[in-house]
């Protein structure tokens, strides 16, 4: 029983420590995007159609978009940015500094909703990705059957025709009391402290 639950509990911590890893990759590889590029931004000058074509979006990245007072950002539904319709914007942004997460995979769709300027190429389509590191995939853990090796006897329990073994006492600890096992989730918390501090280590590094 003991070894079984100890196999256990080192399955839990291994995945454990494999979801707080993907979490953390995921943030560092998470990057700022600043629509128009270094050389342009979120204005009529700029081919905002060639600078977003030449970039791939994932989930948990973030658009920046920089802009003077005459311009603003709206979002909007897919129809609205075909025909370059300002009135019935998604959200409204404003300010000169924008700072948008793509939090999740899918088409979004903004324009600049100041007349006329939409028509002259201040629309995007940001089509983000879903991110690659994914938490692993678990699945009930089994232990292989054993089998005898070539050229022994089997057991007496598996022999056909053969008596049942006796059964023996199980193993108590002095006093007769059968030792608990130790608590999964303090081992688990453990665990958990552990990759945190391997994931924020990594986080650093990449930063």
């Amino acid at each position: 029983m003991l070894p079984f639950i100890a196999r256990k509990m080192a399955v839990q911590r291994t995945l454990v420590c494999l979801v707080a890893l993907a979490v953390f990759v995921e943030l560092a590889m998470a990057a700022n995007y600043t629509v128009g590029g270094a050389n342009g931004g979120w204005d009529t000058s700029t081919d905002l159609q060639s600078w977003v074509s030449a970039q791939t979006f994932s989930v948990g990245d973030n658009l920046i978009f920089q802009y003077t007072p005459n311009h603003d950002v709206l979002e909007v539904s897919k129809a609205d940015h075909d025909s370059c319709q300002t009135s019935n914007p998604l959200q409204t942004y404003t300010g000169g500094n924008t700072v948008i997460p793509l939090t999740s995979a899918g088409k979004r769709y903004f324009i600049c909703g100041t007349l006329g300027h939409c028509s002259q190429g201040m629309q995007i389509e940001i089509d983000t990705l879903a991110t690659s590191a994914q938490p692993p995939a678990t699945s009930p853990s089994s232990s292989p059957s054993s089998s005898p090796a070539p050229g022994t006897s089997p057991s007496p329990e598996s022999a056909p025709g053969s008596p049942l073994s006796p059964d023996l006492p199980s193993a108590e600890s002095p006093g007769g009391v059968s030792p608990s096992p130790p608590a999964p989730s303090s081992a688990i918390k453990n665990s958990l402290g552990t990759c945190f501090a391997l994931g924020l280590g990594l986080v650093l590094i990449a930063f």
